[in-house]
């Protein structure tokens, strides 16, 4: 508001400015969407690959510069290393549980190793991808004018699977965040189709096809039945992960190698706590450390002659990040009266299968409604054939004597009706 002398309060255009700035994060930057699981770039970064460079899972790949600079220069002007990173993690199968983009190169590993620059690496789209844009081809979605007003952008993508679920998704916005962990989709497909059978099922029997996440790295989830069902009732709370293990025996070395371990956790950063613990004698039972990974996880730990493996790793769980919680907040934003514009919500389990299913109920309306017009044009025009072939002289003989093509056009329409 403007003073008498016609400056404006310091407090109150410092308040409105914050508000936007908060809006805008909270919107159109850090959390997904409800109904297509993507938050604004990796949408963006889906939708240049398959509308603008055709990037398709049996074509060939393009450099990630390439798709970097096309996303920010008509989608996305919040910068190339952030686009970058976005589309990195998407690639990265220890990150997402079913990766949709599909990385050629050094796109960073478990231990914590950062990608190659993005001019050395290539990128293309995974198969599930072109479940999530397929259908845009038949307007089933609504389009927003992009930021400089130079092209349209879908407001979110039709995708035919359940994507928040399956993928999960982490972001820090003003005042909220969101970290939404990854499910196994054989389940949360399972799930939704029974709710397609019963609306009416309840969160009990919803947990019986989907009874906690699926982390990618393959850990053990030792939260109880009824922590979890507490998670999913009120959208927040930790599921604690651990690092499974297995014994083996090799010329009379014992051994205890983890094959996996918490989601989110270096691989590397865990061997140096370990290897730390070893050399300060924290763990007398171990005696070396050594990493044998490659595609499958394998941190071999030789234990001494007579150790007991169990108290050994019951020493690790304890002290390392070997065992660690995954704090869960089912923060996403959900649709307004707007259809341009969404807002952020809290939710539960059942609330995020039941508005992935109403938006796919509105996707099939809108594409049936669209192919169903295509049928009735295309019907249109073979019924002006029909009636034209039965009177084809008096059709070429109006053509003939028109002056151009809008007046034939006109004349025939007269004639045929």
């Amino acid at each position: 508001p403007a003073l008498d002398d016609g400056e404006v309060a310091l407090h109150e255009t410092t308040r409105q400015r914050y508000l936007n700035y908060a809006l805008s994060v909270i919107t159109s930057r850090a959390l997904p969407d409800i109904r297509d699981g993507l938050k604004p770039v990796q949408r963006r970064i889906l939708y240049a690959m398959f509308h603008n460079l055709h990037l398709a899972p049996d074509g060939r790949f393009r450099k990630s510069a390439a798709v970097v600079g096309e996303v920010m220069a008509k989608y996305h002007p919040h910068g190339d290393q952030a686009i970058y990173d976005a589309m990195v993690r998407m690639a990265q199968s220890f990150s997402l549980r079913y990766p949709l983009v599909d990385g050629h190169g050094n796109f960073g590993s478990l231990d914590g190793d950062p990608p190659a620059a993005m001019r050395y690496t290539e990128a293309k789209l995974q198969p599930l991808s072109v479940d999530l844009l397929s259908e845009l081809k038949k307007q089933v979605v609504d389009t927003r004018d992009t930021y400089d007003g130079g092209t349209t952008e879908p407001v979110v993508l039709p995708a035919q699977v359940p994507q928040l679920l399956i993928n999960g998704s982490t972001g820090i916005a003003v005042g909220m965040a969101t970290n939404i962990p990854p499910h196994n989709l054989g389940e949360v497909i399972e799930a939704l189709v029974a709710l397609i059978d019963d609306p009416d099922l309840d969160l009990d029997e919803l947990m019986e096809m989907v009874p906690g996440p699926d982390f990618p790295t393959g850990c053990r989830i030792e939260t109880g039945a009824a922590d979890m069902r507490a998670i999913y009732e009120t959208g927040g709370g930790p599921v604690t992960m651990a690092g499974e293990y297995e014994m083996e025996v090799v010329d009379r070395t014992k051994y205890a190698v983890v094959t996996s371990i918490p989601y989110g956790l270096k691989k590397g950063d865990l061997i140096t706590k370990i290897a730390e613990l070893i050399v300060n004698k924290k763990v007398p039972q171990i005696v070396d450390v050594r990493d044998e990974s490659n595609d499958d996880i394998r941190i071999v730990l030789e234990l001494k002659a007579r150790a007991n493996p169990a108290v050994a790793m019951a020493y690790l769980y304890k002290h390392t990040p070997l065992q660690s919680n995954f704090h869960v907040n089912l923060t996403c934003l959900v649709p307004t009266d707007n259809p341009q514009v969404a807002g952020p919500a809290k939710v539960d389990l059942r609330t995020i299968l039941t508005s992935f299913l109403t938006f796919r109920m509105e996707v099939v309306t809108r594409r049936f409604q669209f192919e169903l017009d295509e049928l009735e044009r295309r019907i249109h025009i073979l019924e002006g054939f029909a009636k034209v072939f039965d009177a084809l002289d008096v059709a070429i003989r109006i053509i003939r004597q028109s002056d151009d093509k809008r007046d034939a056009s006109l004349k025939l329409q007269a004639r045929f009706a």
